[in-house]
């Protein structure tokens, strides 16, 4: 028997929610939910880009069933099926992001792997500062008394 996350919802909603949820992720690809909702997703989004994958009649009708929208039926079974054609599994991914304010709730992004919209160029490298010559102790001491301000002494007028 397969274990799931009962998430506190009946059947229906928690069914409901999940299609909901997997169809948002196929259309914007990227999605933020609670840890135990993003787990679950999971599941479910890339069974349906193996549908996709299949690109069959039966498997266009079983994700049509599951998935809302035809705009996203037709990415699955164009797009997402295309990307990851030569993928064998783990089309999404779960990136922790921060703890909600109301509830703290751990939150995370779900979202799939190698999207063209988030590849940018990758940032120039910053130049390293020349390498520094290591000084010896005594060195060190010297130099370091060099620029050091000289002490001044104590004057015995109050003395006199």
């Amino acid at each position: 028997m397969t274990r799931f996350r009962k998430l506190g919802r009946p059947a229906s909603h928690r069914m409901a929610m999940f299609r909901t949820m997997v169809s948002q992720l196929v259309k914007h690809e990227r999605i933020e939910t609670t840890v135990a909702k993003a787990k679950e997703i999971r599941r479910f989004a890339d069974n349906m880009v193996q549908l996709g994958k299949e690109g069959s009649l039966a498997a266009a009708r079983q994700a049509a069933g599951f998935v809302r929208g035809d705009d996203v039926l037709h990415k699955l079974f164009t797009e997402l099926a295309y990307r990851y054609r030569d993928r064998a599994g783990g089309y999404t991914r779960m990136l922790r992001t921060r703890i909600r304010v109301g509830d703290a709730a751990p939150m995370a992004y779900i979202e799939f792997i190698d999207r063209e919209n988030v590849l940018r160029q990758s940032k120039p490298a910053t130049p390293q500062p020349p390498q520094r010559v290591p000084l010896d102790p005594w060195e060190r001491s010297r130099l370091t008394k060099q620029f050091a301000p000289p002490k001044e002494e104590k004057s015995s007028d109050s003395e006199l």
